[in-house]
C-alpha cells in the first residue's frame, strides 16, 4: 500500500526538517500523524500525496493517495466540480447524453458512467445539497470547503486518503459525520489531527519529533499512557545520570586533591633528604604526568556521562512558554463599539440569515460567534469590521483598533522572511536585537529568521502572527480570531489560551471547541 524509506525534506535554505523517516502502511490501516507544530507533519502528507519531493530516501504507493489539505485558500478560483476534479468527466457525460458522442468526450468519461450519481449522493451526505458543483470555492465558508473535499473520497473512492486537520472547520454536526466516516470506511487513512475525540477513532499513532518518527500500537489515550510512563522513565534517568555527574566530578575534585597533596609531602622529603637537582626535576615531571594521567581518565569518565545526559535532555519533551504581555485597550469598559438593528445580507439574492439580526457589542466582552457551517459567521465578521455593508438595516462601528486573525493568516505575506515579517509590524521603532527577542519569546529562535512564511505550518504561522501583534506599537482595542486552535497542536492550544487571558480588550472569536470557549472565559455568544 505504502512504503516509506529514509525519506527526508530540506528546506530551501538547507535546513533540514525531518531526516530518515521510514514506517509502511497496509491496507485499511488507520493512522495518526502527530507531533508538535513545525515538525514536519503536513510536509509529510504532501510528499506522500505527490505535491512535494523528498530531499533522499524512497517512496512507494499502490496507488494514487487522495489528499485533503489543511488551508484551501488556493482553490478559491476553482469552481467546486474543478476543486474536486470531476469538472471534465461531467462535461463529457452531458455531451453524450446530448448526444455528441465523440472519441474525445467518451476518452474522458472512461466509463465512469455513475460520476453525476456519486457527487450528487457525496454532496448530500456532506450536507452540501443546496451547492451546484458550478458554484465558486470562494463563495463557500471554511467548513463548507473540507466538507466539499471531505465528498470527494466517495466520489473518488480511494484506497489511501491523506486528512491534514480534517475536523478543522466544521461545526457539530458535520464533525459528526466525519467521525462516523473514519469508523466506517475501508480506505487506510493517515491523519494530521488535534481533535482528540477523532485521534481516538484511529488504531495506530506515529509521533513524529526531532528525533525521528516513533510508533504507538493503540489509539490516542494509549499514547498518552504510553507517553507518560516513557516521561517518567525519561526524568529517572535524567536524575540518576545528573547524580552520577556531580559523583563524578566530586571524585575527580578529590582524587587530584589526594595526588597534590601526596605530591607536595613527596617534594619536602625528598628536599630534606637531599636529593640531586637532576633528581628532582625527574621526580617532578613524574608526578606530573601521574596528576596528567589521573585527570585525563576522569575528564572523560565525566565527558562520556555529559553527553549521555545531554541526549537524555534533548529526548525531553518541548516546553513551549510563549509570553504575550499583551497591553489594555485604552477604550474604557462599556463603550458600545458596534450596533446593528435589523440586518440582513443576501449572496444569489438569498437571505443569509431567516430572522434580521441585532447586535450589540461593548468594549471588554467575550464573545463566541457560533452557528452551522455557512451560516454567515465570517460575512457577520466582516460587517463588524465594516468591510462589508449589510443590504438591509443600519450599523453603528465606533472608532477603534481591531486586529482580524482569519483562517488564512491573510495578515502574513508568504513571501517574507520570518524576521523581515516581524519587521513589517515594527512601528515604534524596536532595535533589531529587541525584534529578535521577541521572536524567540514565540519560539522563533536564529534558525527560523531567514525561513519564508511560507515554509512555516499553520500553527508557526499563527504563532508569528500573535508575535506580530506585540511588536505592533498600537494596542488592539478589537482581536478577532477564526478558528485559532484549528492549526495548533494540543501543547500549544494551552498557551493560546492563558495567553488570550491576558487580554483585557475586546475579544471575539469563531470556534467550535467547546472545551477552548469555555477556558478563555466566554461571557455572550451570538448564535447565528
Amino acid at each position: 500500500m505504502l512504503i516509506l524509506q529514509n525519506i527526508s525534506y530540506k528546506h530551501s535554505n538547507t535546513d533540514v526538517l525531518f531526516d530518515t523517516i521510514s514506517f509502511t502502511l497496509n491496507n485499511q490501516d488507520k493512522i495518526a500523524l502527530i507531533g508538535n507544530n513545525g515538525v514536519g507533519k503536513s510536509t509529510l502528507l504532501k510528499i506522500i500525496a505527490g505535491e512535494l519531493e523528498p530531499s533522499n530516501g524512497v517512496l512507494r504507493v499502490s496507488s494514487e493517495p487522495y489528499y485533503i489539505p489543511q488551508i484551501f485558500g488556493q482553490y478559491n478560483h476553482f469552481t467546486i466540480g474543478e476543486a474536486l476534479r470531476v469538472h471534465d468527466k461531467l462535461n463529457a457525460l452531458k455531451e453524450i447524453l446530448d448526444g455528441n458522442v465523440t472519441e474525445e468526450n467518451l476518452t474522458v468519461l472512461n466509463d465512469d458512467w455513475t460520476i453525476e450519481e456519486r457527487c450528487s449522493n457525496a454532496l448530500k451526505y456532506w450536507q452540501l445539497s443546496d451547492l451546484e458543483l458550478t458554484q465558486k470555492m470562494e463563495t463557500l465558508s471554511g467548513g463548507q470547503k473540507t466538507k466539499v473535499f471531505l465528498a470527494g473520497i466517495s466520489i473518488h473512492e480511494p484506497e489511501l486518503v491523506l486528512l491534514d486537520e480534517p475536523s478543522n472547520h466544521l461545526d457539530y454536526a458535520a464533525r459528526e459525520l466525519l467521525y462516523s466516516f473514519i469508523g466506517t470506511t475501508n480506505s487506510s487513512l493517515i491523519v494530521v489531527s488535534h481533535d482528540r475525540k477523532l485521534l481516538n477513532l484511529l488504531n495506530t499513532v506515529y509521533e513524529l519529533s526531532k528525533r525521528g518518527i516513533s510508533m504507538y500500537g493503540g489509539n490516542y489515550n494509549f499514547y498518552t499512557e504510553q507517553k507518560e510512563i516513557e516521561n517518567t522513565a525519561l526524568n529517572q534517568d535524567l536524575q540518576s545520570k545528573e547524580k552520577a555527574l556531580r559523583k563524578a566530578r566530586e571524585k575527580e575534585r578529590e582524587t587530584i586533591e589526594r595526588q597534590q597533596k601526596l605530591d607536595a609531602r613527596g617534594k619536602k622529603k625528598q628536599e630534606k633528604s637531599g636529593v640531586a637537582r637532576i633528581m628532582m626535576n625527574t621526580l617532578r615531571n613524574n608526578a606530573e604526568n601521574s596528576s596528567s594521567k589521573l585527570k585525563s581518565v576522569h575528564v572523560e569518565k565525566i565527558d562520556g556521562i555529559a553527553k549521555e545526559l545531554r541526549e537524555l535532555r534533548s529526548a525531553l519533551p518541548d516546553i513551549d512558554q510563549m509570553k504575550f504581555g499583551f497591553d489594555n485597550s485604552d477604550l474604557h469598559k462599556g463603550k458600545i463599539l458596534f450596533k446593528a438593528n435589523a440586518i440582513n445580507y443576501s449572496y444569489h439574492k438569498h437571505l443569509l440569515w431567516q430572522k434580521d439580526l441585532n447586535i450589540e457589542i461593548v468594549s471588554g466582552e467575550r464573545i463566541a460567534i457560533k452557528g452551522k457551517n455557512g451560516s454567515g459567521k465570517t460575512t457577520l465578521i466582516k460587517i463588524i469590521l465594516g468591510k462589508l455593508e449589510p443590504k438591509s438595516g443600519t450599523v453603528y462601528i465606533a472608532q477603534n483598533k481591531s486586529v482580524y486573525i482569519d483562517q488564512d493568516y491573510s495578515l502574513l505575506n508568504n513571501d517574507l522572511k520570518v524576521y523581515d515579517q516581524a519587521q513589517q509590524f515594527n512601528t515604534s521603532g524596536l532595535e533589531e536585537h529587541e525584534i529578535k527577542m521577541r521572536l524567540n519569546r514565540f519560539l522563533f529562535n536564529k534558525e527560523y529568521w531567514d525561513k519564508p512564511c511560507h515554509a512555516l505550518s499553520g500553527g508557526e504561522k499563527m504563532r508569528l502572527m500573535l508575535c506580530c501583534l506585540t511588536i505592533h506599537n498600537e494596542s488592539p482595542d478589537i482581536i478577532i480570531l477564526d478558528e485559532p486552535t484549528n492549526n495548533l497542536d494540543i501543547q500549544n492550544i494551552e498557551i493560546l489560551t492563558a495567553a488570550i487571558n491576558e487580554y483585557q480588550g475586546t475579544l471575539i472569536v469563531v470556534s467550535h471547541d467547546e472545551s477552548f470557549l469555555e477556558e478563555i472565559n466566554i461571557e455572550k455568544s451570538i448564535l447565528l
